[in-house]
């Protein structure tokens, strides 16, 4: 039985790469560097800010200084994450029919506590989550499953009866290890080079709404 549908926040509820290319951007100015466009930024957004400083400066993850530019990063976003971000269209449509169904809905997010806490107030939800689990509430982030855990054990649900709605691999990875029915959101940040064919996805959605089809099959 279906009793929570939880969602990932970036590229799945909210479209956050323009504040996210923002801080990128000015990182890059203060390098010298040039800016990087929007239509780049935004396939990579849902890889937080090591993939965006992996974008902006052509650096690996190990390499000397990586580490110094990822807190840049995020002291830039600290200053313009809800300048321009947005709830996706159909989200709030969304969201209420889904609580007019009975259903719960939260979000699990690799995104810090210290922007999701001030960052999900001003997005403009008509319904408020029933539960927030951000990419520092249990000291790791997804793919590992304990998020998805954490989230179900506030809730107090097991989580096979919760729906998982995500836009990149990890969210596929972190849902199916808890035995969650996985959504891939089509629309969300979603790189050419990524192989969501091989993610392993048991639903897929093109649009928010098209949820309430794959909900409404499976209770009939």
């Amino acid at each position: 039985m279906i009793r929570a549908i939880l969602f990932d926040l970036d590229g799945t509820l909210a479209d956050t790469a323009l504040d996210l290319g923002g801080a990128l951007n000015r990182l890059l100015a203060e390098e010298g560097r040039p800016p990087v466009p929007y239509e780049r930024v935004r396939p990579i957004a849902s890889h937080g800010a090591r993939g965006l400083v992996e974008l902006g400066f052509g650096l690996g993850r190990e390499a000397a200084g990586f580490d110094a530019l990822r807190l840049r990063f995020l002291d830039h976003y600290e200053h313009c994450f809800c300048e321009q971000t947005t709830l996706f269209d159909e989200i709030n449509p969304l969201l209420e029919a889904l609580v007019k169904q009975g259903l719960d809905w939260g979000i699990i997010t690799n995104k810090p506590m210290r922007f999701t806490d001030r960052l999900i107030p001003t997005l403009g939800f008509s319904v408020p989550p029933s539960v927030v689990v951000s990419g520092d509430t249990v000291g790791i982030a997804k793919p590992d499953p304990r998020p998805m855990r954490h989230a179900c054990d506030i809730l107090g649900l097991p989580t096979e009866s919760c729906w998982y709605v995500g836009d990149a691999e990890r969210d596929i990875m972190a849902g199916k290890a808890v035995g969650m029915t996985t959504v891939l959101a089509d629309y969300g940040y979603i790189a050419d080079h990524d192989q969501p064919d091989s993610w392993g996805a048991d639903l897929r959605i093109a649009t928010p709404m098209e949820l309430l089809a794959h909900l409404s099959r499976l209770r009939v």
